[in-house]
């Protein structure tokens, strides 16, 4: 059940569990005064258990954008440097 943070009259604030099919409460239940909800940040991510990994997620063998992969950024480079003296190689061979 969710947690419901609601603001009384005199600007205090209190919390309570409700399901979320009640309705929003109009007065508090321990002072009789007129209450509004209040909206809240919430609880935020709560991890259990020993924690979680990337293979957890079905975004398949999906690699972060922020990341460049190793082999097209150090074998792309060297193979354009490897290539240029080979074809000049057999160039001068030709000759």
């Amino acid at each position: 059940m969710p947690t419901y943070e609601y603001k009384r009259e005199d600007g205090t604030t209190f919390e309570i569990s409700q399901k979320m099919s009640e309705p929003a409460l109009t007065t508090c239940p321990d002072t009789g005064q007129k209450v509004r909800r209040v909206i809240s940040g919430g609880g935020g991510v709560v991890y259990k258990g020993d924690g979680w990994y990337v293979t957890d997620y079905k975004d398949g063998g999906r690699k972060s954008a922020s990341t460049p992969p190793a082999d097209s950024s150090e074998n792309g480079s060297s193979e354009t440097k490897a290539e240029s003296p080979k074809t000049e190689t057999a160039k001068e061979a030709k000759a």
